[in-house]
Parts: structure tokens; C-alpha cells; sequence
């Protein structure tokens, strides 16, 4: 029969959702299925410290725990109007301060944010080994998990990467995945399909088509091939209205992942939400534009900033942005680096036009110079 070692060391939960060490004996349950083990299994000697025991995948790995049974359902992923794709702050030496990220979290549960995009373009997942990825996502999780849904962005180029990803996210409590089609060197349709397929049983899933980006449209052949799997949540359309009325009319959930676009995609073709990079700074207008009806006046009130936020390629001035609020230290991580003079300076006086109350953060607003900014390359 095959069979596994585990250590005598059992993993047991604080109230305050950390992990904490613990020995076998406070844990009856694992101390009974031990018992339980025929004489020849009971013990097994190890080099290290501690006794191992072997356990038979029959009798010990079944999980049983409440977060697996309570897993989150597709459902609960498509009811997300506001979902933030959020940034990640740096320490001067590169690495996340997460101190300044929880603050962050937490002004977008505070304003009104659903869910929230962890290691995403704009949270610069591209930029971090996937070890700081699944970190992120799972002290994310642990943190914020019973508040804020929490979507990884767990998609590659590579259908190996990406499905060791995704199982490494649900592992650590992620409640949905966000996946690219495979980017630069690209694939045929079939091998789209192939590549969401590969992917889809492991959890609530959206797709991301941002053309732009990956130089390779998702075309709707692609997404109605894979609509009638289970876990398929819907996409994140930033190819136009057109696109979006299409899956609508169709009873696919869409998230605009366009600003600008967001709120005629949502009121005038019919989807869900928008997954936004605006609301990191502004969640409470951006809740308002997905909840309270047609508002053509806070929309128009918004593009400035919509428009300012896509000047050179995102994240570049959400992360200037955030660093003249004061709610994230200017440090960049290469090859990002700060918007010019002129564009800071433009900045400043978009926060006054919409009221400085109704960004996040309690400092005022400022015209940074540009030897106020660290730029990281290596870290």
C-alpha cells in the first residue's frame, strides 16, 4: 500500500488566522488516526528530531477541513461589481511592504471593494519570482480573506507554470484565479482552449483578454468553448463595449477592464462590474459608479483621472499617484519608473477638481521631485 510520512508536528490555527506549531499530542484527532495505523506503520524513525509516522493516503489525506468544504463558488465570484486590481508598495529595498499594502487593503474594504486582483499587471506580479506571489496572495487570504475576496493572478505564458500556480493559490486560500492566454509567444485557438482547460477544475476562474498586452486577442469562439465548465466565472473584456454586449446577450458575466469604459459597459451592456486600477485611489466613487445607476456626471467627473491613470503604460502613475498621496513609499521597481514633472504636477490638481476627502490616505497631495524616488533594480 503506498504510504506517507508526516511529522508528529501538526499545523493548528490562532484565532487570529496566522499558523502556529504544535506538537501531535494537543491533537487528539491526529493522535486517534495514528493509534488506528496497523503496528508495523505506527513508528517510523527519522533522522531529525522528531519521530515521523507513516500514514496511508487511505486513512490520513482525504482533506476534511472546513475551507475546503466551504470552498468559494463561482457564484459568489460573479456578484462582484467592484473588484480593485491592486498595487503592491515597496520598501527602499525592494522588498513588499506590507505594512503599506494592508493599509491599502484596507482602504478598499472600507470603500466598498468586493474582491481585489493580488499580483496582477497593475500589482506587478510580472515582476515578482513566484514565491513572492504566493505569499502575497496567501498572507492576502489570511489577512483579509473573511472580508474581501481575494483573486490571484496565477496566469503564464506557460500551461506548466500556470497550473502549478493556481494549485499553489487555492492551496493558500485563494477564492478565484485570474488567467492570461498565453502571451508573446502565443498559441493557436485550440491551444487557448487547450491551455483554460487545463486550468479550469482547480477553482472559480476569469479569464483576462487585454489584446494590448498580449499582442493575441481572445476571440468569443475561445470563451464559448470553455462557458459551460463549472468554474468558469466570466471574463475581463478590454476589447469594447461590442465585445461586452456580446457575452452579456449571452448570459456571460463580464468585468470591464477598462476605466473609462466602465461605466456605460455596466449600465448600457450589461456587465457585472469592472476589475479597476482607479479604485486603488478612489474606491468609494468607483463603488458608487457600479452600484447607484446611470451617473453621467460622476463618470465625467472621473475620466480625467481614468484618462491621467493610462498616460504611459499602467502601473506607472497609480504608483507615482500613490506615492504623492503618501500611501505608498516612491519606490519603483524596474523598468517602472515615476511619470515626469509635468504629469505629477497634473496630478495634484486632479485630486483638487474631484476633493482630496475622496481619495485614499490622510496626507496631503504632493508635487514630488524626482530625487524623492528610489529605483530598484535588483531586489
Amino acid at each position: 500500500m503506498q504510504t506517507h510520512l508526516l511529522s508528529t508536528r501538526t499545523i493548528s490555527p490562532l484565532s487570529n488566522g496566522c499558523a502556529a506549531t504544535a506538537s501531535a499530542s494537543s491533537s487528539p484527532s491526529v493522535a486517534a488516526r495514528l493509534r488506528r495505523l496497523p503496528s508495523g506503520l505506527q513508528s517510523v524513525t527519522g533522522r531529525g528530531k522528531f519521530s515521523l509516522a507513516a500514514i496511508t493516503l487511505d486513512d490520513y489525506l482525504p482533506m476534511r477541513s472546513t475551507e475546503v468544504k466551504n470552498r468559494t463558488s463561482t457564484g459568489d465570484i460573479t456578484s462582484l461589481r467592484l473588484i480593485t486590481a491592486v498595487k503592491t508598495p515597496y520598501l527602499p529595498d525592494g522588498r513588499f511592504d506590507l505594512e503599506a499594502y494592508d493599509s491599502l487593503i484596507n482602504m478598499q474594504i472600507e470603500g466598498g471593494a468586493e474582491g481585489v486582483i493580488v499580483g496582477g499587471t497593475t500589482g506587478e506580479g510580472h515582476l515578482m519570482s513566484w514565491d513572492e506571489h504566493i505569499m502575497l496572495i496567501g498572507h492576502t487570504v489570511n489577512c483579509f480573506g473573511t472580508r474581501i475576496k481575494v483573486i490571484g493572478n496565477t496566469g503564464s505564458n506557460s500551461t506548466r507554470e500556470a497550473v502549478h500556480a493556481t494549485e499553489q493559490g487555492f492551496a493558500v486560500g485563494m477564492h478565484a484565479a485570474l488567467h492570461i492566454n498565453p502571451y508573446y509567444g502565443k498559441t493557436s485557438i485550440e491551444g487557448m482552449v487547450s491551455h483554460f482547460v487545463a486550468v479550469l477544475p482547480m477553482g472559480p476562474t476569469i479569464i483576462y483578454n487585454v489584446p494590448s498586452r498580449t499582442a493575441q486577442d481572445i476571440p468569443p469562439e475561445v470563451i464559448m468553448a470553455i462557458s459551460g465548465y463549472p468554474n468558469m466565472a466570466g471574463v475581463k473584456e478590454c476589447v469594447g463595449h461590442e465585445r461586452v454586449k456580446h457575452y452579456t446577450d449571452k448570459g456571460i458575466a463580464i468585468w470591464s477592464g477598462n476605466d473609462d469604459e466602465c461605466h456605460d459597459s455596466r449600465w448600457k451592456y450589461g456587465a457585472t462590474g469592472v476589475i479597476s486600477v482607479a479604485s486603488n485611489l478612489v474606491p468609494g466613487l468607483m463603488h458608487s459608479l457600479m452600484y447607484e445607476g446611470e451617473n453621467a456626471t460622476l463618470n465625467e467627473k472621473l475620466l480625467p483621472l481614468m484618462k491621467w491613470l493610462f498616460c504611459q503604460p499602467n502601473p506607472t502613475a497609480l504608483n507615482t499617484a500613490l506615492a504623492q498621496l503618501g500611501v505608498a513609499r516612491p519606490v519603483f521597481r524596474l523598468p517602472y519608473v515615476p511619470l515626469p514633472l509635468e504629469k505629477r504636477t497634473e496630478f495634484v490638481s486632479i485630486v483638487e477638481a474631484i476633493g482630496r476627502e475622496k481619495f485614499v490616505g490622510q496626507k496631503e497631495a504632493r508635487i514630488l521631485d524626482d530625487d524623492d524616488f528610489v529605483l530598484i533594480s535588483r531586489y
